[in-house]
């Protein structure tokens, strides 16, 4: 069996709006991930920027290696181009290891290209002066098939432009957020199509497949086909062989 909690980002990202918790319970919430990431050997946890800076702590406090990571322009990825480097300033203060920024698909599609490198080198650029790892969630369930070849191949090209060739390493493509909405029951996160496409377009940067990823077997199979790392609400569940129910 292989072992597949190293590629794992234990995620939760849900406001308290959208799950009826308070920020308290919320909270409580990420330090139950968090200790699982621990006693299990989870690679990561993915949480909001604003429960980074206790995580960190909790995490610190037990002298663990579990790498903090956080979204930036969440979920729309329509923030602007300053939002997004402010917030990820703030993320970065606050001890997150790696932030996952949702590219503007939207201006892509819009055939704003200017917009949208202009945002992935600016805060790429941020992230990699701080040393921290740098995603990009293209939301593959917003594009179709050529738009995710052409957008991840755009972001391959800009990275190996503009970044130096040991560098490249800590710049990922990534497929979703989870919380994009489809219609007709398509699935709104990572899909074996979807991630063998960007796997083609990437070039020399590391791929993140996240959503979709419910059973060990489609873990096995995602690292199989050359992913990195995988983005999930169930890791507990992957690596003790389980299904996961439902959710990211």
């Amino acid at each position: 069996m292989m072992n597949i909690a190293q590629y794992l980002d234990s995620t939760y990202l849900k406001t308290p709006t959208q799950s009826g918790l308070s920020d308290e319970e919320t909270l409580q919430k990420d330090i139950e991930l968090t200790q699982e990431a621990i006693d299990n050997g989870i690679f990561a946890v993915m949480i909001r920027p604003d429960y980074v800076s206790e995580i960190k702590k909790y995490i610190q406090e037990r002298q663990s290696n579990v790498v903090v990571g956080t979204v930036i322009g969440f979920h729309e990825g329509t923030y602007s181009v300053d939002e997004k480097l402010a917030e990820a300033t703030k993320a970065i203060a606050d001890g997150a290891d790696e932030l996952d920024f949702v590219i503007n698909y939207n201006a892509y599609v819009k055939g704003d290209l200017n917009l949208v490198k202009d945002e992935f080198v600016q805060c790429t650029k941020l992230s990699l002066e701080h040393h921290k790892i740098a995603k990009w969630i293209i939301e593959i369930a917003a594009l179709t098939d050529a738009q995710i070849a052409d957008l991840t191949k755009n972001i391959s090209n800009w990275a190996e432009e503009n970044f130096p060739e040991n560098e490249l390493s800590k710049i990922f493509v990534k497929s979703s957020t989870g919380f994009y909405e489809t219609e007709n029951g398509k699935p709104n996160g990572a899909t074996f199509e979807g991630i063998k496409i960007m796997l083609d377009n990437a070039g020399r940067l590391p791929v993140k497949a996240a959503g979709g990823v419910r059973t060990p077997e489609d873990a096995e199979k995602m690292i199989n086909l050359g992913v990195k790392r995988i983005g999930t609400s169930s890791a507990l569940a992957l690596i003790k062989n389980q299904s996961a129910s439902e959710g990211y």
